[in-house]
């Protein structure tokens, strides 16, 4: 969502800066030249044309609809893509801390792939949960012990234990054994 947000704004603000200018030229030139019809934009034309409309005609509600529609959802759009940023404890009152869900996808993901048991991991994490995949060498199967799954899950609650978090977020792990030599 953000990223279409990064592509909006500025498609926008053009739009609206050549609104701007448009209306800038058009304005020099009846200064310039009184009674003319315009330079760019036709608007005898168009007024003659809004002159002869109604509320009830056709296109108006319409119109209307559209712009209102576009409207609506441009504000879904901005309300869906604010930050989900995850809280951390502030050393004073005064301060707010936080970090960003990446971020702490990396943390956990770097501290996992340290351990001698895991070949690979791939970690995604928000404000509620960090999930965990990871692969390795042993068998993560529960009847051969679940080693690896409980090594990886007490790793991930030690490094949990040690961040400031505001509110610690629920662990996933799964694991899979990896099928190629070390």
């Amino acid at each position: 969502m953000r990223i279409l947000l990064r592509l909006l704004a500025p498609l926008l603000g053009l739009a609206i800066a050549a609104a701007g200018v448009l209306g800038i030229i058009e304005v020099v030139a009846a200064w310039v030249r009184p009674g003319s019809t315009g330079v760019v934009v036709p608007w005898s034309a168009w007024r003659s044309t809004l002159d002869r409309l109604t509320w009830a005609d056709n296109p108006v509600p319409i119109i209307g609809i559209v712009v209102a529609v576009v409207g609506l959802l441009l504000l879904l759009l901005v309300a869906l893509a604010r930050r989900h940023d995850v809280p951390l404890s502030s050393p004073s009152p005064e301060m707010t801390v936080s970090t960003s869900p990446r971020v702490l996808a990396r943390l956990v993901g770097r501290h996992i792939r340290a351990t001698d048991e895991v070949a690979g991991a791939t970690v995604s994490a928000s404000a509620r949960k960090v999930s965990v995949m990871a692969e390795g060498f042993t068998s993560p199967d529960p009847s051969d012990g679940g080693h690896l799954r409980s090594t990886v899950r007490d790793r991930v609650d030690d490094l949990l234990d040690e961040l400031p978090l505001v509110r610690r977020p629920r662990v996933a792990v799964s694991t899979r054994t990896r099928k190629e030599l070390r």
